[in-house]
């Protein structure tokens, strides 16, 4: 009998409606399930322990073309973690060391798994270009990244929990040009060479030029080329026909060395300005003998004498056969510095005490922005917007030995700036 304006309990559309009001419970009832678990298993969610160590972790380029620049990163850190680790402090601090590779793709893929882990707080990755596509991944899930490397415009802007101890491009690379037109205060014809296909000499290819305009230099020749080449002979000669006086260069270390080595083999005899991707002693064996006389502007001097320099040259000879550390060792040393010693004021204030990891990424983020530092690099520290403040730059000149195999950057002059602008 059927009831009136009703339908009957085995009537085919009441049935079908039943069903999907289940299935429709069902589904809701597996998402709030599903983001429980999701909450559970975020390690953001769970609670610092009172007294075991924090976990910070550091994704460099340990293998592709900008390992040359990790491997000084990790003897860095290294060399920083025996040192400090070794001194009375109030929190144990573990680290995790991931390979981010040279490409973007694998520094994501390190930055996530760091991150899963439970990390505090990430160092890296090595190159900027990486950094516009890992940092924010770590901004998203509200981990504090130091870069220790990324020297292009924006990356601290990426988002408040990204810093950087790397004063950007913008800030020290024209100080190598005023000494080679110090030098040479007669040139006239500049020739420029960048990597067109990465992010970091793109951006400081446009800062040289830009200095150069502004010391009313327009180049005489522009040369675009790969981060892979290893055959320059086509723009250095196009180059070398407009007859340059000085040549600036902005690659990365074997690119560029390549680059040095092939513009002397072709005859240039002029001054050489190279930026901060040859910023590393590894280019002794790469340009070799061609390498002695280039001009680079550095915000790090193995020459400056304060205690904590003296320690970080002699533990960086001690480990590397009496070798002379450079900047991105004295930078990576000076990432691990803040983020230690932040770690230490807070946990001496009483601030991870029942927070959880997220809470703590958060406090550690603002007491890290908060201090200052004594470090290799000399003090430094950061404006709200994550910016490294260094105040002393230098302008250095390699000079290769004898056996044109070995050499070091030969500091040429100091200079004192105010404070690293955008």
């Amino acid at each position: 009998m059927l009831r009136s304006g009703g339908l009957s309990p085995t009537d085919p559309l009441s049935a079908r409606r039943r069903g999907s009001a289940r299935l429709a419970a069902a589904l809701a009832g597996g998402l709030i399930l599903l983001a429980l678990l999701g909450r559970s298993s975020d390690p953001a969610s769970k609670a610092v322990s009172s007294d075991g160590p924090l976990s910070l972790g550091a994704a460099l380029a340990l293998t592709g073309n900008a390992n040359l620049y990790g491997q000084d990163q990790r003897m860095g850190i290294g060399l920083a973690r025996q040192w400090f680790e070794a001194k009375p402090h109030p929190r144990r601090v573990d680290f995790q060391l991931e390979d981010g590779a040279s490409d973007e793709p694998s520094a994501i893929a390190a930055f996530n798994l760091l991150i899963r882990r439970g990390v505090v707080a990430l160092i890296g990755p090595t190159l900027s270009q990486q950094a516009f596509a890992a940092d924010p991944i770590a901004q998203r899930q509200g981990v504090p990244v130091v870069a220790p490397s990324n020297t292009a415009s924006g990356i601290p802007q990426i988002g408040s929990f990204i810093s950087r101890v790397s004063a950007q491009s913008s800030v020290i690379a024209p100080l190598s040009l005023d000494e080679a037109l110090r030098r040479e205060p007669g040139t006239q014809r500049v020739a420029v060479f960048f990597a067109q296909d990465d992010a970091y000499s793109t951006a400081e290819t446009s800062i040289f030029q830009k200095a150069l305009a502004a010391r009313g230099l327009k180049p005489v020749s522009v040369q675009r080329t790969q981060l892979a080449d290893n055959d320059f002979q086509n723009p250095i000669t196009a180059a070398l026909q407009q007859r340059p006086q000085l040549i600036v260069i902005s690659a990365q270390a074997v690119d560029g060395g390549n680059l040095i080595r092939q513009l002397r083999e072709l005859g240039y005899r002029g001054q050489i300005v190279v930026g901060n991707g040859l910023n590393t002693p590894n280019i002794y064996p790469i340009c070799q003998r061609w390498c002695d006389g280039v001009l680079i502007a550095q915000a790090y001097s193995p020459e400056r004498n304060t205690p904590i320099n003296r320690t970080f040259r002699r533990l960086f000879a001690e480990a590397n056969q009496g070798r002379i550390p450079g900047q991105i060792a004295a930078q990576a040393w000076s990432a691990y510095q803040v983020v230690f010693e932040a770690i230490q004021r807070l946990q001496a204030r009483g601030g991870f005490e029942g927070v959880s990891l997220g809470e703590a990424r958060q406090r550690l983020m603002a007491e890290l922005l908060a201090g200052e530092y004594d470090t290799p690099l000399g003090p430094i520290h950061f404006r709200p917007d994550g910016e490294v403040v260094q105040g002393r730059f230098y302008v250095a000149e390699v000079r290769m030995d004898d056996t044109g195999r070995s050499g070091r950057f030969t500091l040429v002059r100091e200079q004192e700036l105010q404070e690293a602008q955008p």
